[in-house]
């Protein structure tokens, strides 16, 4: 008989999340069915739709919602052997029963020498999305100007480092001179700290006085007030996140994009990975051709220990981590 360890949502947020909205619960799994397979946690990760999501998708009491690399302990279905890896969305758990149905196995030639934490970030939802933000959404064409926020997350560091592969001028944001320095390693054109910037605006202006082609927003708010100012006429917008304000526990409210968009005719289109799942297996490939090229370079915020992941969590919020935020059973 397995023990399976879970963070609950005890209490929905009010505001930014706190330890108390956790609770630790442990319970007994039964013996597995014929078709199913017991999955053990080896890396799970921690992102910003989570905070967003939590209160669409879940009720108090719920399983906090995530994906992780699991490993296959015992199987019963004969697709997926002991010992082998999956991604599974079954949340923020140690231990898990699946019937197979919602799970993706973990590409069978997985270079060995490849951390299998990069299925839950380049190689995985976040380089997905910024691929498809970036090809599907925006178009993007060698010679433009890509302006991306909170750029080196997840997302948008995957997303600057595409778009330098594609010829393209990228500025990027980020909250640190840490982080700055760290986009500049990437190949990032231009990039400034936003939390030092006398005046986002100027910031902008100074780093493409042309303006911007496209933008891949990460971040809402403010942020993306002033960067649709900036915008060329017929420039495009993928709407990737708006971390800047899933926090608050009162809606903010303008200044409003309208005139801009509608004076410089701009497109803006949100995005959900999951809109083109049928190609990610083939996406996939291309994202690790591009790692063991050395054209895409991976960097993780790593905590160790199933115990920290509200702490994890409460990080990647504030902005903690440089690169994807992953725990460690």
């Amino acid at each position: 008989m397995v023990q399976a360890k879970s963070w609950v949502l005890d209490k929905h947020f009010d505001g930014f999340p706190k330890n108390s909205d956790f609770k630790l619960k442990v319970e007994k799994l039964p013996e597995l069915k014929n078709g199913e397979v017991l999955l053990e946690a080896v890396f799970l990760s921690v992102d910003p739709y989570m905070r967003a999501f939590s209160r669409l998708q879940m009720k108090e009491g719920d399983v906090m919602i995530g994906t992780q690399v699991a490993k296959v302990i015992q199987s019963k279905n004969s697709a997926f052997p002991v010992g082998s890896h999956v991604v599974t969305s079954c949340g923020w758990t140690t231990h898990s029963i699946s019937d197979g149905k919602e799970l993706t196995p973990v590409m069978a030639d997985w270079p060995k020498d490849v951390p299998l934490s990069l299925a839950l970030g380049a190689i995985g939802m976040p380089g997905l999305t910024a691929l498809h933000g970036l090809e599907d959404v925006l178009g993007l064409k060698e010679g433009e100007t890509l302006l991306v926020n909170a750029a080196a997350g997840a997302v948008g560091s995957v997303v600057g480092q595409i778009a330098k592969i594609k010829g393209c001028k990228v500025v990027g944001s980020a909250g640190s001179e840490a982080k700055v320095a760290f986009l500049k390693e990437l190949g990032f054109d231009e990039a400034f700290n936003y939390k030092t910037a006398t005046s986002l605006e100027e910031a902008l202006r100074k780093a493409s006085p042309d303006g911007y082609h496209c933008f891949f927003d990460n971040v809402g708010g403010h942020f993306s007030y002033a960067a649709f100012q900036q915008m060329k006429h017929f420039g495009r917008v993928a709407v990737c996140g708006s971390i800047s304000v899933y926090n608050d526990a009162t809606p903010q409210t303008g200044p409003f994009p309208h005139l801009a968009i509608i004076g410089k005719e701009l497109k803006v289109e949100g995005l959900l990975h999951d809109r083109w799942k049928d190609r990610h297996p083939q996406s996939q490939r291309r994202l690790m051709g591009w790692y063991r090229e050395g054209k895409l370079q991976c960097r993780e915020h790593v905590t160790k220990g199933f115990e920290n992941m509200p702490e994890a969590f409460m990080g990647m919020l504030k902005g903690d981590n440089t690169g994807k935020a992953i725990i460690a059973v």
